[in-house]
C-alpha cells in the first residue's frame, strides 16, 4: 500500500531516524518498524521542511497544525496495538501521516480534521499515494464518527483537556484509545482499554507535548 521507497536523498536520513529515534529509544514492535520504514514522511511536510522530515521533531504543517514527531508517532501506534481487521478512528489528521501508518496496519482508517483546508489536503494525498483504505472527514473530533462506531482502535494526535465521552462511547469492547490528554504544559499521553463488559482501564504512559484539542460546534 505504501509507495515503495527507492534510494535516494532521504534513504540516510530514513535509516537515521530508525536506528536511533525508533529502534534506539525502545520501539519494538517489527509490524510498526516495517511501515515506519516504508512510509514517505518527506511527503507529508511542506517542501520547505522536507529537509528535516527524518529528524525526531514534530514540523509545522500550517494553521497552526503540527506532524507529530517519529518516535511519537511510533509510540502512540504500538500502544494503539493495531490488527488487519481493525476499524480505527484518528481525530486529528492533519497532513494525514498518522493515518498512512495506521491504514498499512489496520483493515480501515476513519480520520476527522477540524481544519478543512487540512482535510481537503490530506485526502488528496492519502489517495495519490494509494492509501485506499482511509476515509477523510473535516469535522468536529469531539463528537467522533457515530455512523461507523464502534471502533476497535481510537487514536487523537491533539490534546483534550480530558477525552470526550463521546469517543469513549464509540470504542468498541477490547478496544484501546491512546490519546494525550491535559492542557498545554502539564499534558500525559494515557493508554484506556475497555474490557469485555465495558469497563475502562487507564494507564498513563509519559508526559508529552501536543497543540490542543480545537472544539468545533456542536
Amino acid at each position: 500500500m505504501a509507495p515503495a521507497l527507492a534510494q535516494d536523498r532521504f534513504s540516510a536520513p530514513r535509516e537515521r531516524m530508525m536506528k536511533h529515534h525508533l529502534e534506539g529509544r525502545g520501539i519494538r514492535n517489527l509490524d510498526v518498524l516495517r511501515v515506519m520504514r516504508v512510509t514517505p514522511r518527506h511527503l507529508f511536510v511542506p517542501p520547505e521542511f522536507s529537509v528535516l522530515a527524518y529528524d525526531d521533531q514534530p514540523l509545522p504543517i500550517g494553521h497552526g497544525a503540527t506532524i507529530s514527531q517519529p518516535y511519537i508517532v511510533a509510540l502512540m501506534t504500538e500502544l494503539l496495538e493495531p490488527a488487519k481487521t481493525h476499524r480505527v478512528l484518528e481525530i486529528g489528521t492533519g497532513s494525514g501521516y498518522q493515518a498512512a501508518v495506521l491504514a498499512q496496519l489496520a483493515a480501515r482508517v476513519f480520520t476527522i480534521e477540524i481544519v478543512p483546508e487540512l482535510a481537503d489536503s490530506a485526502r488528496d494525498r492519502l489517495k495519490q499515494l494509494g492509501y485506499s483504505n482511509v476515509s477523510v472527514r473535516a469535522g468536529n473530533g469531539y463528537l467522533g464518527w457515530p455512523e461507523e462506531a464502534p471502533f476497535d482502535r481510537i487514536i487523537l494526535t491533539a490534546a483534550p483537556p480530558s477525552v470526550p465521552q463521546a469517543l469513549l462511547d464509540q470504542l468498541a469492547k477490547a478496544g484501546r484509545l491512546v490519546a494525550p490528554v491535559g492542557p498545554l504544559r502539564d499534558q500525559d499521553l494515557l493508554l484506556f482499554e475497555k474490557t469485555g463488559d465495558g469497563k475502562l482501564r487507564q494507564r498513563r504512559i509519559t508526559a508529552v507535548t501536543f497543540v490542543p484539542m480545537v472544539r468545533g460546534r456542536e
